[in-house]
């Protein structure tokens, strides 16, 4: 009877360890599910940050482009503008001889 017990004791107690290892490995699984998902959400989070990174590098190449026209135009309407000015002051002398 005594060695009955002892293997019952036994039987229980790797039923037990099994149970155990088995639940180890269902949380082992999930937590890998998990890591998957946060892996996947974390790579698209990525794609969509580079995305806009190359969007707005293309914003920026265009206000580049475009800051240079506005400043050759500038420059343009201001030589124009100095040229009005001297004619205003050549008439103006005119007048005043």
């Amino acid at each position: 009877m005594a060695l009955n017990a002892a293997e019952q004791v036994s039987e229980q107690s790797s039923a037990d360890d099994f149970q155990i290892l088995e639940e180890k490995i269902f949380r082992t699984i999930e937590m890998y599910k998990a890591a998957r998902q946060a892996q996947a959400s974390a790579e698209r989070d990525a794609q969509r940050v580079r995305q806009q990174l190359e969007e707005r590098e293309e914003q920026l190449v265009a206000l580049k482009r475009e800051a240079v026209q506005l400043r050759k135009e500038r420059e343009e309407i201001r030589g124009r503008v100095e040229k009005m000015l001297e004619q205003i002051d050549s008439i103006a002398e005119e007048r005043a001889s």
